[in-house]
């Protein structure tokens, strides 16, 4: 089961940092921590992921399950759980119209049979700091009248139904998807560029260079806009 047992803090740090305790302590595949608020929510590079109370869903799965296609069944997952089309900007982000609604962040110690996958997702939020409104954006701002706990079932049901998938058919479900396709994109601090071209087997993004095509398994990579 995803989603049991349920851990809920009002306030915490992080769901991600809770969650990692518990895996470590030995809590069951599919343990569920959730908060109204954090303090210290995180993503990927070490960005901090902050929202109003009660405005967003802030959970983190326990996973005993592993698979390299983890962080594209989230993805795909998100997608799924949304009433509303959205697409995937590789590694991370869901995006509607464009602008970011949730993000995934996937930590663990694989070598310890475990991972944590926490997933933030903009729900009832109406205004953003001004450095975010063009690239930001909510389920509310998006005309969807879900509340968090709506919000956070469909998504454990989703997650549910696509983390055991195989890698074919998760590939299949997030390619359709893919938010960078065709487009150019810049990595490795801005310094090398060229246009993304699908994600290969494992995942990887693909990119077209003048000097020929390139993969990237892990980092940032920022769209040309």
């Amino acid at each position: 089961m995803i989603g049991t047992p349920r851990v809920h803090f009002r306030l915490t740090d992080s769901t991600n940092e809770r969650a990692r305790t518990l895996a470590a302590a030995g809590v069951p595949h599919g343990t569920l921590v959730t908060a109204d608020e954090q303090q210290a929510g995180r993503g990927r590079q070490g960005r901090a992921w902050t929202a109003p109370p009660r405005s967003a869903v802030l959970m983190s799965v326990v996973l005993r399950d592993l698979s390299e296609m983890l962080p594209l069944a989230a993805a795909v997952a998100v997608c799924e759980a949304l009433p509303v089309a959205a697409r995937i900007k590789w590694p991370n982000d869901v995006w509607i119209d464009g602008r970011k609604v949730a993000g995934i962040l996937v930590e663990g110690r694989p070598q310890e049979g475990w991972a944590v996958l926490g997933i933030g997702l903009n729900v009832a939020t109406e205004e953003f700091p001004a450095e975010l409104r063009p690239t930001a954006t909510s389920l509310h701002l998006e005309g969807v009248a879900l509340t968090t706990d709506e919000a956070r079932e469909r998504l454990l049901a989703a997650l549910a139904g696509w983390l055991p998938r195989p890698a074919n058919e998760v590939l299949a479900a997030w390619r359709p998807r893919d938010a960078l396709l065709g487009r150019p994109v810049r990595w490795s601090n801005g310094s090398k560029e060229g246009i993304a071209a699908g994600v290969d087997d494992s995942g990887a993004l693909i990119v077209q260079t003048v000097d020929g095509r390139v993969t990237l398994d892990a980092g940032e990579v920022h769209l040309e806009r």
